[in-house]
């Protein structure tokens, strides 16, 4: 099996997303893995391969059984987030991980410590990929790109296996929020799909974050301190005030599992004007509705206290809960969860506490639950993924696609 190989090709490549750019993609460094991508598919026989303007890649496996079948679709995310250089990545293999500390830069003292990050002492004996310290791993999402290419390989390389016809789809955006908004649903030809953006082995998620995202603007007054009594408004002071509003343990460093949040992810400004970025969170619609209909209140309070046009809000909907669009589409949890089991992986069904492209997918008509990549702690210098799980969800892949054929 080579998806380790493959994943360790594609970590190689810088495809960090930028935020705040209306342009798909929003980099065009993504554009190098979307051709090797495509490269490689053609390379190994695949069909109606395609890499479009948007850094969108398409490719096809053809079905291998009469029978009728639904069209089966594989999805993941070639961009890495935003949050940490996806630059000059320097993967490293720990074989048979002992349990205890793993120093990924001696130089700079960063460790990847158990008592820290406790889902370490699930892999002892097995073989971990690290980082230097330096920069993320990227197996959010190339581990779910390695699984799947590795998957079509197999499958065309065996046309004796029985399967429908399978799509494979690669987005570019995800980290931004825009990996579905290019997506060519109407000629991607599945009816339905599996993202595979998910953790540690056995994840398997069908429920997700209804999302928003808030801008908040506030506009002060700038005097001379040493005259500014009953004149100055002092901007951070006022978005300050914005912050202290909000629900005190309705923030991420509080909440787990279904509970939603306000997340401050940014602040900037002086005397004169300030500026906010926050995420809006909530799994269930109505509490979610109620979040940002309080937003709404405390822009309103803020701007009776200080003027007219202190404060404006920004609030725009991001995705919503898929469960609702999978509610009809079950079997695929289902199958998913009895081939996990096949493999003698316990399925761990838990909500997302963000969102895949499969969210937005299944609001476009293709349902899209998500599965697991075997990697961990996303987004940071401390990502790891576990050599054992790739290969095993990359059976698992392979046995997904041959059980709409039984």
């Amino acid at each position: 099996m080579q998806v380790v190989e493959r994943f360790l090709r594609y970590v190689a490549i810088d495809t960090e997303s930028v935020p705040d750019r209306e342009e798909i993609p929003s980099s065009d460094k993504q554009f190098v893995l979307a051709r090797q991508l495509e490269e490689e598919l053609r390379e190994m026989g695949a069909a109606d391969v395609r890499l479009d303007a948007h850094c969108y890649v398409y490719a096809r496996i053809p079905a291998t059984t009469s029978k009728k079948v639904p069209a089966l679709g594989f999805i993941s995310h070639m961009d890495t987030s935003p949050a940490i250089s996806g630059a000059n990545v320097k993967p490293r293999r720990v074989a048979c991980y002992d349990g205890g500390r793993i120093v990924l830069n001696k130089e700079r003292g960063i460790v990847l410590d158990p008592e820290e990050f406790p889902s370490l002492l699930s892999y002892v004996g097995q073989d971990l990929i690290v980082t230097d310290g330096t920069t993320l791993l990227g197996a959010d999402d190339k581990a779910g790109v390695a699984e799947i290419m590795e998957m079509a390989a197999y499958l065309l390389a065996h046309p004796e296996l029985p399967h429908g016809e399978i799509l494979i789809g690669f987005t570019p955006d995800e980290e931004v929020g825009n990996g579905a908004t290019a997506f060519d649903v109407a000629n991607f030809g599945a009816e339905v799909a599996y993202t595979v953006d998910g953790g540690g082995l056995g994840e398997l998620e069908y429920e997700n974050f209804n999302a928003a995202s808030l801008k908040v603007e506030v506009q002060g007054r700038g005097i001379h301190p040493g005259s500014a009594k009953g004149q100055m408004k002092n901007a951070l002071l006022i978005a300050m005030e914005f912050q202290s509003l909000l629900p005190v343990f309705e923030n991420p460093m509080y909440t787990e599992g279904y509970e939603g949040f306000y997340h401050l992810d940014g602040l900037k400004g002086n005397v004169e004007a300030a500026e906010m970025d926050y995420i809006i969170r909530d799994h269930d619609r109505e509490a979610f509705e109620q979040k940002k209909a309080f937003i709404r209140q405390v822009e309103q309070f803020l701007n009776a206290k200080y003027g007219e046009g202190t404060v404006r809000t920004i609030l725009k909907d991001s995705y919503y809960n898929m469960k609702e669009k999978l509610a009809a589409h079950m079997f695929l949890v289902d199958y998913a969860k009895e081939e996990m089991e096949a493999l003698g992986i316990p399925p761990i069904i838990t909500p997302i506490r963000g969102g895949t492209d499969g969210a937005r997918l299944s609001y476009q008509g293709l349902p899209c639950p998500n599965l697991c990549t075997g990697g961990h702690n996303f987004h940071g210098k401390y990502e790891y993924v576990c050599v054992q799980s790739m290969e095993k969800i990359t059976e698992l892949l392979i046995r997904l696609a041959q059980r709409f054929a039984k």
